[in-house]
């Protein structure tokens, strides 16, 4: 039989208003009665009625974290590092059930007959208590599916989601687009919090508060790595674009192309290819840019991926990095700093911004001014650039 709330009061000797709040931990309660009520907690294994919570109050304990493939190293290192957070954040405030005792050091008894040992702690008795906090995390693996995200979202929503984090850029369909808004509107007039990391802003028509969002200075950071090879004398660059309709793609061409204006680098059609972000689209873009120009002399990759294809592909040529061709990459993955040569790129702080995005949707971080943060890229020069040999 499972054991309930009055079970726990009981054993306690308090009310059963008093057992709700202290396992809610909404209302100040003497350190003696807490004790008393989370030992009896602990001695029952009583469990909190997840649901049943959730009915009562305004969200369950769900935080879903929506990526586009968490098999892609920047959206697995971005969700591990918010549940990471979220589970830390929960121990920095759950400490062991103690009593507080004065007097002869030694075994002693507090509350109602609880045994303490030398240092007044309760011994554990194999059961951990689940801090009243704790969120379980929910990875929503889209595949890149605008569908698939309206579905998740609805989801969500039908679970009544303490938090959601969408992670990635957007899809560029303005139905899609207006969908998504609308649905991060219901979600946040329900009492979910919503964080957006690594995509940009929304604005709700309606007046639900706009979700906090962690945009990453995707501009910028291409902007910077183009001007590098410029710097290094590179004038005929190849551009490996990722796929269309993505917020992500256009930012980071945006800034590739900023950079070549800036300086009166002519950008012909024809160097820049899209593709999708992985190797196999990287290797082939890598052959239709020379293919369509055999006098380039480096080429940048959307993403650290799509370069390592690139990189492939310039190997079975007989073509040397950067001894032929340089090559760069974006996001600065773990692997960009082993490969042969390791490769230029441009850092994104994805765990700085996973963990924050887990402290934001915890409530322990007060959200940036504007409820909008800019992360910023930085450029991480290495072995796969130089100057042009021929």
């Amino acid at each position: 039989m499972a054991v309930t709330l009055a079970d726990v009061a009981a054993r306690a000797r308090v009310s059963t208003a008093t057992v709700s709040r202290v396992l809610n931990g909404n209302y100040p309660v003497a350190e003696s009665t807490r004790v008393r009520v989370l030992r009896a907690v602990a001695d029952l294994e009583y469990v909190v009625n997840g649901p049943a919570s959730a009915l009562a109050a305004a969200t369950s304990d769900l935080v879903g974290i929506l990526v586009n493939d968490i098999a892609d190293p920047f959206f697995g290192i971005i969700a591990s590092a918010v549940q990471a957070e979220m589970s830390r954040g929960t121990e920095r405030r759950t400490g062991d059930v103690t009593g507080t005792r004065t007097g002869d050091i030694g075994t002693s008894r507090t509350g109602a007959g609880a045994h303490t040992d030398a240092a007044g702690r309760i011994p554990a008795r194999g059961h951990r208590l689940v801090p009243t906090d704790e969120k379980l995390a929910v990875v929503c693996n889209t595949g890149g599916s605008p569908e698939r995200e309206l579905t998740y979202l609805t989801l969500l929503q039908r679970q009544r989601a303490a938090a959601v984090v969408m992670t990635g850029g957007a899809v560029e369909d303005p139905g899609h687009m207006a969908a998504v808004t609308a649905g991060l509107a219901r979600l946040a007039a329900a009492g979910t919090r919503v964080v957006l990391c690594g995509r940009p802003p929304v604005r709700p028509e309606s007046a639900a508060p706009a979700p906090v969002t962690l945009a990453f200075d995707n501009r910028g950071g291409a902007r910077r790595l183009t001007e590098h090879l410029i710097t290094l004398g590179h004038r005929n660059i190849g551009y490996v674009a990722g796929p269309d309709g993505r917020t992500t793609t256009r930012h980071r061409l945006e800034g590739h192309r900023a950079a070549l204006v800036a300086h009166g680098v002519p950008d012909p059609a024809h160097r820049t290819v899209h593709g999708a972000y992985d190797r196999a689209a990287g290797y082939d873009a890598a052959l239709e840019l020379l293919r369509r120009d055999a006098a380039l002399t480096s080429i940048v990759a959307a993403n650290d991926t799509a370069a390592l294809g690139v990189c492939a592909a310039l190997r079975d040529r007989g073509l040397r990095i950067p001894g032929d061709i340089s090559v760069a990459g974006f996001d600065d993955l773990p692997f960009s700093a082993d490969a042969a040569p390791a490769l230029t790129t441009v850092r994104l702080p994805l765990r700085e911004a996973g963990a924050r995005a887990g402290r934001l949707v915890m409530g322990h971080e007060t959200p940036p001014p504007g409820g909008v943060a800019t992360i910023r890229a930085e450029l991480m020069v290495r072995e796969s650039t130089s100057v042009p040999y021929s």
